[in-house]
Parts: C-alpha cells; structure tokens; sequence
C-alpha cells in the first residue's frame, strides 16, 4: 500500500481490505511494532541476497549517502532533532537517513541516526556494519564530498575500505592549489593525480563546467558588490570580508576561485594501476543512482513529512518506506519505466463486484488488461 496509494498506517490496513480483500486487526497494529522492528536486519539481508541473485551484486561497489526526514511537530526529543536540512525544513526537527545501494541503484541497508547527526561522522560505522554483518572481504564505496576528511580516510584505509569520494577544492591548501593550478591541462577530458592526506587527488576539468562555475561565480561577485556599496541587514556572503567595521570584496578568495573554474574533484585510495582516473570519474558519476532512490522515496513513497512521535513508530515507518523502496526501483529497473507509471497502468485494471440480493451470489467481473500492463507483467516475469 505504500507503493500504491502512500497513507497512515492503519488507513493503509483499511485500504487492504478494500482494494485486495487481506483483513487485518487494526487494533494490534501498535502493539505489534516493537516486534516487527525485529525484521529490520533480516530485511536487509534478504536485499542483499536478492542484489546478488537478480542483478549479481558482488559487494565491489557500493553507493552511499544521506538524507534528512522532516516531521509535523517542533517537540525534540533524542532523535528528532533541529540541524541541517536538505528538505529546506531548518524549523522543523528531522532526522537523518543513511543509505546504502547496489551499483544499479538497488537499496541493500539503511540506519536512521538524529537529526542533528553531522553527515560525516555516519560514514564509517555504517560502513563497517555492513562489512561485519556481510563478511565482506573486499568493498569499494562511492561517497559525495561531505564523507571524506582526514580522520574518516583513515579509518577507511586501516579497515582495508577502498573509496571514492568527492573533494571540496574550495578547502584545499595554497600548496596544492598552486600545484594543481600549474599543472592541469584545461581541456575537456584532461585529469591529473595528485597525492594528498585524504588519498590520491584526482582533478579533471570541463569546459562546460567552467561556465557554469563562472556564471555562478560572476552572480555571486555582484550580489557582493552589492553587499559592499550598499551595506544592509547582510552581514556575510560569499566574496566578501570585514575590515574593521569596513565590508569588502575578498579578492584573495575571488582569484583562488577563478583558478578552479571548471575543475571537479576526487578523493581515492584506489592505485592508479587498478583504476585509471577515468574510471575513478565515471564511478563517482554513478552516485546519482542513490539520489533517485531518495527522490522516489520523498515523492513517490511520501516518506516525508513524518507524522508519528514515538521512536519505534517512527523507525517502523522507514522499514516499510525501505521495503517499498527496494520493490519500487526493482520495478523500475526491469519495467524500464517509473514507479509512477507502472501504479498508474496497474490502476487501470479494476474489478466491478455484482451482487444477486435474492440469491446472495457475487459475481466479480474484471477489466480487460491493457497493452502496456501486460508487457509490464512479461517483464517482471509474473506471467503463469
């Protein structure tokens, strides 16, 4: 029911009935939570078995990210709480969602951490969890820029993890700047490798990432401007610094920016010899499949906003959403069509029940299967 029509838990019971005939006991619904969330750990083994059976997920290649879960209410406690919000929510508590998937975009485990949880700091122990409870002999996971610093490259390498990661150029020293700057060819498809404290660096440069970086750039310098010659409520923005009472254009930031125009990049452990830089870019580029599993869950699945309170409702409530998530980018993965469009087909199939008031017989009778919901059916391999 959270895939076909997303509502609370005990409407979603009613719906059961009403669409498919499966009663359940609303009242035990609660009662039976703390149970169920039990299930979690073989949930997760169960994708994994079903990764490795259906899409020969083999544990080399992971994606990993978070996301944050916003609720109805501003009553904290030890899990909701306020912090940074990808939901543009900051008023709001949240919580944090980390989530692992298969190199096809396949959700294979999840944790749920509180809302002001720092991103970095769910890197490793989830992680390691994975490795512990897998027997993991050998992983390489995809990150984005946030997970890396020095201490989480550590851990990474004194557990024999190999990552790769995004770098955030913008906090790089004057040194390495000036090496990377003085050495990179800036022309498409042009990389270069540099070792650094957080794994070898890789840089590659785009022209078609240099002029968003520098329309971006030229936007960001106006406002600033602005910012300078008529000082207001403002205090700080980008490209600008205080001098005594005095607000001015940061010149020193402004020329270290345009020596990164149309440079992206990476952190890796990896040796060059395993993996190129190119195959380095093309993995990191592959991290957007763990971005789709949040967007279907936010949308498709209505995981957000959160109405419940307690915290074993709650993290029932990111199980049923995972196991959603997981049947959902399956289908779209065989179907080669959206979530959206496959419940949309599947409603157009619908029983009309006729009862004989003397005799009491009910007759069912249902609609013709569509063109599209019967290929949808031969590819999900359900035809009998």
């Amino acid at each position: 029911m959270r895939i076909i029509e997303p509502a609370s838990k005990l409407r979603s019971i009613i719906l059961l009935e009403e669409y498919f005939g499966i009663k359940h006991r609303r009242q035990k619904y609660y009662d039976s939570a703390p149970a169920w969330l039990e299930l979690k750990s073989k949930t997760e083994s169960i994708a994994v078995k079903f990764a490795r059976e259906h899409y020969d997920f083999n544990y080399n290649l992971v994606f990993y990210d978070v996301t944050t879960l916003y609720f109805e209410t501003f009553e904290s406690d030890d899990l909701r709480k306020n912090g940074f919000s990808k939901d543009n929510k900051s008023q709001q508590l949240q919580i944090l969602i980390a989530l692992m998937v298969s190199k096809e975009g396949l959700p294979i485990s999840y944790e749920v951490f509180p809302g002001n949880t720092f991103e970095g700091h769910t890197f490793i122990p989830v992680i390691k969890s994975f490795i512990n409870k897998n027997k993991v002999e050998a992983l390489t996971v995809v990150a984005d820029a946030a997970m890396i610093s020095t201490e989480n490259s550590l851990a990474l390498n004194e557990n024999g993890i190999n990552y790769i990661v995004g770098g955030r150029l913008g906090n790089i020293s004057n040194d390495l700047l000036t090496q990377i700057d003085a050495t990179i060819i800036r022309k498409d498809g042009e990389s270069i490798r540099l070792p650094t404290a957080n794994g070898d660096l890789i840089c590659s440069y785009s022209s078609l990432r240099y002029r968003k970086d520098k329309y971006e750039m030229e936007k960001q310098i106006e406002r600033a401007r602005s910012l300078v010659d008529n000082p207001g409520k403002n205090k700080k923005m980008k490209f600008t610094k205080s001098s005594g009472e005095k607000m001015e254009l940061n010149q020193k930031l402004i020329d270290k920016t345009v020596k990164l125009l149309g440079i992206k990049g990476y952190y890796t452990n990896l040796n060059e010899s395993v993996a190129n830089n190119q195959t380095i870019i093309a993995r990191y580029r592959e991290l957007y499949r763990i971005e789709q599993a949040f967007r279907i869950s936010k949308s498709d699945l209505q995981t957000r906003p959160i109405f419940h309170y307690k915290e074993e409702p709650i993290k029932l409530h990111l199980l049923i959403c995972f196991m959603a998530l997981i049947i959902s980018k399956h289908v779209e993965l065989q179907t080669e069509t959206s979530i959206k469009t496959f419940i949309h087909e599947c409603k157009k199939i619908t029983d009309a029940r006729l009862k004989n008031k003397i005799t009491g017989k009910e007759i069912t009778m249902r609609a013709s299967s569509t063109n599209e919901i019967l290929k949808i059916i031969e590819k999900l391999n359900l035809l009998t």
